[in-house]
């Protein structure tokens, strides 16, 4: 199994705010669901931040994104271990393969595949 990319989660209720403020930094938005907006780097962009107000299908916001190359082997590693699984393995309408787990302290990392 081989990562990806971590992007780091902010949850805020001042998205506008924050796009500016991570402007200054260099950062666009590269995709925004209403509910979460992700800002990358243009000349690096696995270089990101996402901004969210709340998880669409999800009880809580995540601290932290952790993308996979096989999110099926992530979530079965995960299991074996005994990790807390915070939200189930599911396929998400916008196009992502995701669970969430626990880590050992206590933040929560969505672990996720595009499909």
């Amino acid at each position: 199994m081989a990562v990806r990319r971590v992007v780091p989660n902010i949850r805020s209720e001042a998205v506008q705010e924050s796009r500016e403020f991570y402007g200054l930094l260099g950062f666009e938005e590269v995709m925004n669901h209403g509910w979460i907006m992700t800002l990358a780097s243009p000349s690096s962009p696995a270089a990101q931040v996402s901004v969210m107000t709340s998880d669409k299908t999800a009880p809580v916001v995540p601290d932290l994104s952790v993308e996979v190359d096989d999110v099926d082997e992530a979530y079965a590693v995960m299991r074996e271990s005994g990790a807390e699984i915070v939200h189930p393995l599911q396929d998400e309408e916008w196009g992502v393969r995701r669970f969430f787990v626990r880590d050992p302290s206590g933040r929560v990392v969505n672990v996720l595949s595009h499909r």
